[in-house]
């Protein structure tokens, strides 16, 4: 199966290629195809749709430093509100839109080929797939923005200059594709699609949508949010009544959830709807070598909303030892608080004569908040080698579409017990973490969402643990407007490093390391707080394709 897999991935390598124009919606890039021998076979059919997959959005634990969660040395621009209104973007250029005009290329196109018509439609079920990717991925970024069904090979087109669509029309039409590929992709247990688009995927893809946007329509009070919310219920009661996935545990508590991340073989994993898998010497990765030379820094806000191991917030626990230093934190706290944060006893290499490189102190200032990520770190020292990480990576991981559940379910009001019983609860069984009992719940009077029902509040604290670094907060913010929890100090600050703690380095490491009033970290010595600006909930159109095509005004809102 690994030669198979081999054979797929330099083939998908080698079929992709560009062709430069200024114009972004100019005519179809036909590289190195014929359309009049092409689009014959099923094999013209499936090589045409790979060159779409090294567009998943593959999960890494670095991948939040636009959000509450990291504070990166090198401060986020667009967080700090020094971003400006850019000449050109790439997400909204030649190359930018190339997705969506090669999928719309092959939607006109795949018929042609002589086959059986299930299995054709199945590879229309992946380019839909795709399709709906790439547009949901623009409306997060600009909102309202071109629909582009048609085959855009005659540059007189009144479509290639039109305007800008509402975001609701848009996204009326991403569901559409969602369906179709629900509809018409290949079944999960199909073993000719393994590894490919199937139900289960477009499954997962569309609770993540659904749940996305059902919940952006009703925080940003845009109307028909409960449609989107049951179709994110619908997609994900699939995938839970499939008896197919389930939470990878192996009844090692303290060690499960760090080891999930760094397997070099997720396929087979219980936990695993989709991954990207790297083989040695075919197709490798340097996110291992990216953790160990720029440590991913934890910030205080996201430390401090780990619940202790009982289930209660620390505000209100008896548990809790308060946070001084990070022996005493960790104490009794939420058992993935150690398989998220390097703790006393972590392990950052284990070399190969059994000598180990062991945390002592937090390391300071290499990780600049005190608090190092470790999600998807690897101790092993053959995973540092520059692009030769072969540990593969999640794309859907069955945890998500638990947590898309109960939120969704929980939105609709219909979150009783049995929900968080084959959701939350199933997610804490992996740490023998205590249950969440709705009935107990007492609201976290230190919590970011102090007007929420107290089960909502805490479905998101879940989520924010479960999923940490894995590319979803800043869109979770979004979806929420809750970009306001930015200006929370906390966001840019790290641990405490009292004088005491100081006194434990060696003379001159943390001498230049500033902190506050209270002894936390400043991560930013010139900056007490950020600002929110509403504006911020979308990036602004870039200026030369507003002066290429005035029909794409007005400017998003703020950005004027």
């Amino acid at each position: 199966m690994r030669k198979i897999h081999a054979v797929y991935i330099s083939t998908l390598v080698l079929l992709i290629s560009a062709c430069k124009k200024e114009d972004f919606l100019d005519r179809f890039p036909q590289d190195a195809i014929s359309e009049p021998t092409y689009f014959k076979n099923e094999n013209d059919l499936k090589l045409y749709v790979n060159r779409f997959y090294d567009a998943l959005p593959v999960q890494r634990g670095n991948s939040e430093s636009n959000s509450d969660n990291f504070a990166p040395g090198s401060r986020n621009t667009f967080l700090a509100g020094e971003y400006v209104i850019p000449a050109t973007d790439a997400n909204w250029s030649y190359d930018g839109w190339a997705n969506v005009r090669n999928v719309n290329y092959f939607l006109q196109r795949y018929d042609r080929a002589e086959m059986d018509a299930t299995l054709k439609s199945h590879y229309a079920a992946e380019a839909r797939f795709f399709r709906a990717l790439f547009y949901w991925e623009k409306v997060k970024r600009f909102g309202a923005v071109p629909w582009l069904s048609e085959d855009l090979t005659d540059t007189s087109s009144t479509v290639l200059y039109g305007p800008r669509l509402p975001h609701k029309q848009v996204m009326d039409s991403v569901l559409a594709d969602l369906n179709f590929a629900v509809a018409n992709a290949a079944a999960a247990t199909n073993a000719q699609f393994a590894g490919r688009i199937t139900v289960d995927v477009a499954n997962a893809l569309k609770a993540r949508i659904c749940l996305w946007e059902g919940t952006f329509r009703k925080y940003h009070v845009l109307g028909d949010d409960q449609p989107w919310l049951r179709a994110a219920v619908t997609a994900s009661e699939a995938l839970m009544n499939s008896g197919r996935y389930g939470i990878y545990m192996t009844g090692n508590p303290d060690m499960d959830y760090y080891n999930l991340f760094i397997q070099e073989e997720l396929r087979g994993n219980t936990e695993t709807i989709l991954a990207r898998r790297y083989i040695k010497d075919v197709s490798m990765h340097n996110l291992t070598r990216q953790l160990s030379d720029v440590w991913p820094a934890l910030t205080k806000n996201f430390v401090r909303s780990f619940l202790d191991r009982n289930g209660v917030p620390t505000a209100l626990s008896p548990l809790y030892q308060g946070d001084e230093t990070l022996d005493e934190e960790m104490i009794d706290r939420d058992p993935r608080f150690r398989q998220i944060i390097a703790t006393r006893g972590f392990s950052f290499t284990n070399n190969t004569d059994g000598s180990r490189d062991e945390m002592t102190l937090p390391r300071i200032p290499g990780v600049v908040t005190g608090y190092a990520g470790v999600k998807n770190y690897s101790p092993d020292p053959a995973q540092w080698n520059a692009n030769q990480s072969t540990l593969d990576l999640f794309i859907f991981r069955y945890a998500e579409i638990l947590l898309i559940y109960a939120e969704a379910k929980a939105e609709l009001g219909e979150a009783d017990q049995a929900v968080i019983d084959a959701t939350i609860n199933k997610i804490r069984e992996r740490v023998d973490m205590a249950d969440m009992v709705i009935a107990s719940l007492v609201k976290d009077p230190e919590s970011d969402f102090p007007a929420l029902p107290v089960l909502l509040d805490e479905i998101r604290r879940e989520r924010r643990i479960e999923l940490i670094g894995e590319g979803f907060r800043f869109d979770d913010l979004q979806r929420w407007k809750a970009g306001e929890l930015i200006n929370n100090p906390e966001t840019i600050l790290g641990m405490k490093l009292t004088p005491a703690l100081r006194a434990q380095y060696p003379a001159n490491q943390v001498s230049n390391v500033q902190v506050d009033a209270n002894f936390y970290i400043r991560v930013y010595p010139n900056i007490t707080a950020r600002v929110w600006n509403d504006k911020m909930y979308l990036y602004p159109v870039p200026i030369n394709e507003l002066t290429l095509n005035p029909a794409l005004l007005p400017q998003n809102a703020g950005w004027q």
